[in-house]
């Protein structure tokens, strides 16, 4: 097949002095050095990660304004529409805010759009749809970076819109109240490969830190998220790696009526691995925005007991 390979050169100095601070095959050293992991401390964070290991959210750019702003919607009960992405990405993102938020407030609602009448992102119907439904609040999960014109008509009509994407921004980024956004030029945040679940995760863990002080809370949700970041095919580095290690840990050992439901009808009969989240799980989940509606998804996401689970991932 005429392939040429290129084969990294291997530098024994901190190949032997990884070897002597680990105790393993030197081989694995090699990798773990060409993967940037050259110390003892890096290679036990890699090998055994931890909660503890996740940065705090208020380092995100529009952080401290997106969790003021959801707080006085919560305060003062004003309308709060979570506006998602069809994919398992968006779906997961939408789901894991609604759960928080709802134990907080009850005048939350969800809206995804419909792959073919409406595209990718905030789209015209769903901007009539928030003006029409006097919404107060729009929170976007997994879109809305480029989204410019729908925003600023939101904006005119004195709606707060929160921005939760992982996209890259355009030159021109919408005008809208707070962007969380890790790929935003001037955003502090140290790690840049969330996915959209991850960053709307990050907001609620943010919330709780204000509201609670709980973080146990949040983590109910991780094993969302792991579908999130396999199905999105992000980094499994720093912090996907750590969400993703106790996410599939979750999954397993205590998952959520969603993810019992997605078992079951995928009939996997042994742990889940991050290959099942990505080939048994996402196609599911997809399905529902490619042949129907993607709204199925979020409310299989969101289900409180396993019988409604059950009928959501039967239909996906």
């Amino acid at each position: 097949m005429n392939k040429k390979w290129v084969i990294s050169e291997t530098d024994f100095a901190k190949r032997n002095a990884l070897q002597i601070d680990l105790g393993i095959n030197p081989s694995i050293c090699d990798l773990l050095i060409q993967r940037g992991y050259q110390s003892f401390e890096e290679a036990k964070n890699y090998f055994r990660p931890q909660l503890l290991h996740l940065h705090d959210p208020f380092l995100m750019k529009g952080m401290d304004i997106a969790v003021t702003r959801v707080i006085d919607a919560i305060k003062t009960q004003q309308r709060i529409l979570l506006y998602g992405d069809y994919d398992v990405d968006g779906t997961t993102a939408v789901a894991v805010v609604f759960n928080f938020l709802v134990h907080y407030s009850s005048n939350i609602e969800f809206y995804i759009p419909n792959r073919f009448k409406e595209g990718y992102g905030v789209s015209e119907i769903g901007v009539n749809y928030i003006l029409e439904n006097n919404i107060d609040l729009v929170i976007t999960l997994d879109c809305g970076i480029k989204s410019t014109h729908h925003i600023a008509r939101l904006k005119e009509n004195g709606i707060d819109v929160i921005i939760c994407d992982h996209h890259l921004p355009d030159e021109n980024i919408p005008e809208a109240l707070a962007i969380l956004n890790p790929k935003q030029i001037d955003c502090p945040y140290p790690f840049k490969e969330l996915c959209g679940c991850g960053i709307g995760f990050k907001l609620i863990c943010a919330l709780e830190d204000i509201i609670d002080n709980q973080q146990e809370k949040c983590y109910h949700y991780l094993d969302l998220v792991a579908a999130a970041i396999a199905a999105d095919i992000v980094p499994l580095v720093d912090e996907n790696r750590v969400l993703a290690y106790y996410g599939l840990k979750k999954a397993n050992e205590s998952p959520s009526f969603p993810i019992q439901a997605l078992k079951i009808s995928g009939d996997l009969n042994k742990e889940f691995t991050i290959s099942d989240l990505v080939f048994i799980v996402a196609p599911r989940v997809n399905a529902a925005g490619r042949m129907d509606d993607a709204k199925t998804a979020v409310n299989l996401f969101i289900s409180n007991d396993i019988e409604t689970a059950n009928e959501y991932a039967s239909l996906l």
